[in-house]
């Protein structure tokens, strides 16, 4: 791989404004940018390496060229940029597209225009009005001009020559009155066109020329005592008032505009375009933009100005935003405060946030059919809990005692959604003294963590806590003293409605009684209470058999349990030669152990 020595290629750049391109060692471009000053931009790929993320440090490890184009301002570098972007589609850019996805109400250039939706755009075939990102609007629009006017519908080539030479007849659409029959000479080429000129006045968003046009035609035949035409012309009014009404957003006299909001994630930017002119939406989209190279918000916003103006046709000289372009731009843009043109900001925010929301939720749906049952049940507790991460670790504890004897917890663990009992744990309580089940609660759990600590152990992604409020305070308390509070998510389960508690909350959560996630938290709740009885039961039967070794003559507590963990039982023990016995304890307190069980056997 060839060297590049940047350095030497940041001496010739100049300071002017312009756009730059970034070649690899195969004379690929991979990168187009603008900036204000040429030398300032590029000159920070290299010099404030350590600032990069990671894929701009990628970016930067192939750069083996770069070019350069001055203009005269920042805004021609971003009309610029945006254009090679196009025609390049570099791999490190933000793609901008033409976009061929939403459909455009096309006008054609020729004699009796024809008016119809289409996806595909020529420019030499006629005039597009659009893109139209909702598709009930646009047919909304159609239908009106079927109501409107009459309009072919037809494809034949209708020019003078052969509507002359009488080559075609009228069709269905004549008779039933949706066409004036141009084909056969019917309707004259200067009446047909003012009815189009009316069509392209409403796509552009102009409704007063052709209400004018009506209001004229309706008076006309008034005077001429034609009432059924002059009704005929009264009645598209009203079809047009009706679609004006419905499609008013804003005070009509805030005139046109354009409004563009952002929000983003890591991941991506949701952008709102809205087009407004004289009083009503001619045309809106929500989009996402895929991030690349960690784009901040502002400067996504600039590319979008000109990508979504450029596909839209605005010509407004003023633009709504939630915030500023870091760039002058060669029109008002503006972060309204109060006003109708606040109301239209905030409308376009509540348009970007739900589909920003639409679009995590479907990613959630996706990511859970496409996995494993084990990972839908953790996507679906993550979700229900409302924590970061998904609880692949999940750790149990639960206190048992019976009026408050032999005191013992147990903790069980959980991974990937199973038992992992290999770290089970059992603790003994050894600061508490009687029946407190929070103070024993506080013991095992810092007794725990404070060892994975120690241990540079990872800790879990969810700590479960057998109880209410009082058992999970005293467990966070443990936590804070550690210095972990926080770092890991913690809940209590009471178990009389199986509410989930918060700390520092003190209402609680109640998960669907048949989400498989409530039905996770209750398995592990319930391990670690078989776990933490098991454990009990084994020391307390443990405990009444040192009682009763103890009440042999010379058998003290030590010499009891050390004669229980050889022998396992009293049974076995009874059962024990002498010589077995003086081994493990000596031939004096052997001969004690068998006359014990000798004297009750009599």
């Amino acid at each position: 791989m060839s060297e590049f020595n940047y350095k030497e290629e940041l001496s010739k750049i100049p300071t002017e404004p312009g756009v730059y391109r970034y070649f690899d060692e195969t004379g690929e471009v991979i990168y187009v940018g603008k900036a204000k000053s040429l030398k300032s931009r590029v000159s920070s790929y290299f010099l404030k390496s350590n600032q990069h993320d990671r894929k701009t440090k990628r970016l930067v490890s192939q750069i083996r060229r770069i070019e350069y184009t001055i203009v005269h301002s920042e805004w021609d570098a971003l009309l610029l940029e945006n254009q090679l972007i196009k025609q390049l589609q570099p791999k490190f850019n933000i793609l901008l597209k033409d976009d061929k996805t939403y459909p455009f109400i096309c006008v054609t250039d020729e004699p009796f225009p024809r008016v119809y939706p289409t996806r595909n755009m020529d420019r030499t075939k006629g005039t597009y009005y659009g893109p139209f990102a909702n598709l009930r609007s646009m047919h909304t629009l159609l239908d009106m001009f079927k109501s409107l006017y009459q309009i072919r519908s037809c494809q034949l080539p209708l020019n003078k020559q052969n509507i002359g030479a009488g080559k075609w007849k009228v069709c269905l659409e004549f008779h039933i009155g949706n066409c004036k029959g141009p084909c056969e000479g019917f309707q004259d080429e200067a009446d047909y066109n003012a009815e189009i000129d009316q069509v392209q006045h409403i796509l552009k968003g102009n409704l007063s020329a052709p209400q004018q046009y009506f209001k004229e035609k309706m008076l006309a035949a008034a005077e001429q005592m034609a009432f059924e035409h002059a009704h005929a012309w009264k009645t598209k009014i009203e079809h047009l008032s009706s679609f004006q009404s419905k499609a008013t957003v804003i005070n009509p006299r805030i005139g046109n505009v354009d409004v563009l909001t952002i929000v983003s994630d890591e991941e991506a930017a949701y952008l709102n375009f809205m087009k407004i002119k004289q009083g009503y939406m001619v045309a809106t989209q929500t989009l996402e933009v895929k991030k690349k190279l960690e784009e901040s918000d502002a400067e996504i916003l600039a590319m979008m100005i000109v990508e979504m103006r450029s596909v839209y046709g605005t010509e407004s000289r003023e633009l709504i935003c939630n915030i500023k372009p870091e760039l002058e731009m060669r029109l008002d843009v503006i972060v309204p405060q109060i006003g109708d043109k606040k109301k239209l900001l905030d409308m376009s925010m509540k348009n970007v946030m739900y589909f920003r929301r639409e679009k995590a939720e479907r990613r959630e749906v996706e990511a859970s059919a496409s996995a494993s049952k084990k990972d839908r049940v953790l996507i679906r507790l993550k979700a229900d809990l409302q924590i970061k991460t998904l609880p692949r670790h999940i750790e149990c504890f639960d206190n048992s005692n019976i009026q408050g004897t032999n005191p013992v917890a147990a903790m069980v663990c959980f991974k990937e959604g199973k038992p992992s009992k290999k770290d089970y744990r059992h603790f003994n309580i050894k600061t508490v003294q009687g029946p407190n089940d929070f103070a024993s609660m506080n013991e095992v759990v810092g007794r725990r963590y404070l060892r994975l600590i120690a241990e540079e152990q990872p800790l879990p992604d969810l700590i479960v806590i057998d109880g209410g409020k009082g058992q999970l305070g005293a467990a966070c308390d443990a936590l804070k003293s550690l210095g972990i509070y926080g770092q890991v998510p913690v809940i209590g389960i009471a178990k009389r409605l199986e509410e989930i508690y918060f700390p520092e909350d003190s209402l609680p959560l109640y998960i669907d009684k048949k989400s498989e996630s409530l039905k996770l938290i209750q398995q592990i709740r319930d391990e670690a209470h078989r776990f933490a009885i098991t454990f009990h039961r084994d020391k307390r039967s443990k405990s009444s058999l040192v009682s009763e070794l103890e009440g042999m003559n010379g058998v003290g507590k030590v010499t009891a349990a050390k004669l229980l963990r050889h022998f396992g039982t009293v049974r076995g023990i009874r059962e024990s030669s002498l010589e077995e016995l003086a081994g493990l304890i000596g031939l004096d307190r052997a001969r004690k152990v068998r006359a014990y069980f000798d004297a009750m056997a009599e």
